[in-house]
């Protein structure tokens, strides 16, 4: 029987460079910033890590801007940098996946400026481009999700528009245009060729548009409040099947190198549009990333629906996966509270699949309130008042109780938490009952127990109002069970069920023995390893 591959059983850690480690005193974290870190990533106990953009870029929305895909933007170091980052945590045995950008290049790309020179020049075609109607408007109605006005730009010196799903700074490559795939292909080429494990596929849904540029149907259940480009649904600008087509390609490229090489899709979709990304024969790429976790009412009955939807709807012998926040969400301490952070790591963990940690998450970092004269985030400045600004979440990693929380000398690119000074990595090390000690005895368990993190998942029927299943694996069983409320809750687990206590959100719980009832703490998760 084959081994399973490698980020089956792996815990992803997203790291925003820019908010890690500042190594050069600049206010911004960079390379050797993570360098520096590499130590604590290892005793962690993450598998892998993922770093968000760090190609050259003018920055218009922080390194979602490509203007060069081959190299490092020197706020970020340099390629040799990168290689001894890349060597480093390869030495300890944690993996690397770099975001891959490839729905838009910066308008500062040679790709498009030489595309803008003319009609007829060489790359014209390597981007999307329409005549104006005839009374001079847009081509269509497709909106820019970066501020809900117009996603086409009038180009004077040419006469057409060009397309942009996000800033005007970003302009979408035409992913109909074969030599575009194959420039592309050879970038991802080029970064396994210096030892990247994968790639995370930035908006990989957005990659194909409507051949006929047909309007996006407007959206019945727009309410005033919300973002202004969800007044459409994306039914032509996005989701196009042909996109299944090139993730296929891009699979086949990493397949060109050995260590089973990971390709993750970003997609915000429901589950059963998003198994669809697995492709078909499961030719698509590995892990749609499933953010539904983040979205889905906090509540036993709603969690436990959206897991048993997802396992119903999963392709065979498709691999699942789970995100509880990254770069562009609130973070989980701020949606839940500090209490159910706890809980919620306990879930991320323990279902079945892969697990993305975004950094600070560990530690139950919270969104840090950002006055209005340090708003740099282009969508919060685009969209005031309809909270999608992401300034909060990408704040600088608090690592002791100093005025910078050890994150730089300099003044920081965002300011810290004012919590910082207490929820900080050097206070919360020692503390055996803190948030970051919960989650590396998470990892832990996870390494040590293929049934935490291989194993079969099944729904647990209790009597009370919690979330419980059972992980199991060759005859080794685990109950999961979390009190997703506020309220002590009693639950009775069964005759045949019981065992000790494995692990809880909770001191003093850890090994006392279970028989067919837990009194549940408010706020606590608790791990059993049944009797077989």
């Amino acid at each position: 029987m084959n081994e399973q591959p490698w980020w089956q059983k792996a815990v992803i850690y997203q790291i925003y460079p820019r908010s890690f480690q500042d190594s050069n005193a600049d206010g911004v974290g960079d390379l050797n910033g993570i360098l520096d870190r590499v130590h604590y990533l290892s005793r962690l106990g993450v598998d892998t890590v993922w770093i968000s953009p760090i190609y050259p870029s003018p920055m218009a929305d922080f390194g979602y801007d490509v203007a060069n895909y081959v190299d490092i933007d020197s706020i970020f170091g340099t390629l040799s940098d990168f290689d001894r980052l890349v060597k480093a945590l390869h030495e300890r045995g944690i993996r690397v996946i770099l975001d891959f950008v490839p729905n838009h290049t910066s308008d500062k790309h040679p790709w498009f400026q030489e595309a803008r020179l003319s009609r007829d020049s060489p790359r014209r075609d390597w981007y999307i481009w329409r005549d104006p109607q005839p009374d001079g408007g847009p081509p269509n109605n497709w909106l820019s999700v970066a501020s809900g006005d117009s996603a086409w730009e009038f180009d004077r010196t040419t006469g057409q528009y060009y397309y942009h799903a996000f800033l005007i700074e970003q302009a979408d490559l035409n992913w109909r245009n074969s030599a575009v795939r194959a420039a592309m292909y050879d970038v991802l080429r080029f970064w396994l060729d210096r030892g990247v494990d994968g790639f995370r596929v930035d908006t990989i849904g957005r990659l194909i548009k409507d051949a006929a540029f047909r309007d996006d149907p407007i959206n019945p259940n727009y309410q005033r409040g919300e973002a202004p480009f969800r007044r459409l649904l994306p039914l032509h600008s996005a989701g196009q099947p042909e996109v299944l087509e090139i993730a296929g390609e891009m699979r086949r490229v990493l397949a060109e190198y050995p260590g089973d090489r990971l390709i993750i899709g970003e997609i915000y979709l429901p589950v059963q549009q998003l198994v669809r990304y697995y492709g078909p024969n499961l030719t698509g790429v590995h892990l749609p990333f499933n953010f539904n976790l983040m979205l889905v009412e906090w509540k036993p009955t709603a969690v436990m629906r959206l897991v048993r939807e997802y396992e119903a709807a999963l392709p065979a012998g498709a691999w699942p996966n789970w995100v509880l926040g990254n770069h562009d969400r609130p973070r989980v301490a701020s949606r839940l509270g500090a209490a159910q952070a706890r809980v919620a790591m306990v879930l991320l963990m323990t279902l079945r699949g892969t697990p993305t940690l975004y950094y600070g998450d560990e530690l139950g970092m919270m969104d840090t309130e950002i006055p209005p004269d340090r708003v740099r985030d282009p969508f919060g400045l685009n969209m005031p008042g309809t909270g999608q600004g992401r300034d909060a979440e990408r704040t600088p990693m608090p690592w002791d109780g100093s005025p910078n929380g050890g994150f730089t000398i300099a003044e920081p690119w965002l300011p810290l938490g004012k919590d910082h000074i207490v929820m900080n990595v050097g206070a919360q090390e020692p503390d055996a009952g803190s948030m970051l000690s919960l989650t590396r005895a998470l990892l832990e368990l996870r390494r040590r127990e293929p049934s935490i993190s291989l194993g079969d998942w099944a729904p647990l029927a209790v009597e009370g109002d919690v979330l419980a299943y059972i992980r199991g694996r060759d005859g080794r069983r685990f109950a999961v069970l979390l009190n997703l409320g506020d309220v002590p809750r009693a639950v009775r687990l069964g005759e045949d069920l019981g065992g000790p206590v494995v692990l809880s959100t909770h001191p003093g719980r850890t090994g006392s023995a279970i028989r067919d009832r837990i009194d549940l703490g408010a706020d606590e998760a608790v791990i059993v390893r049944l009797a077989s």
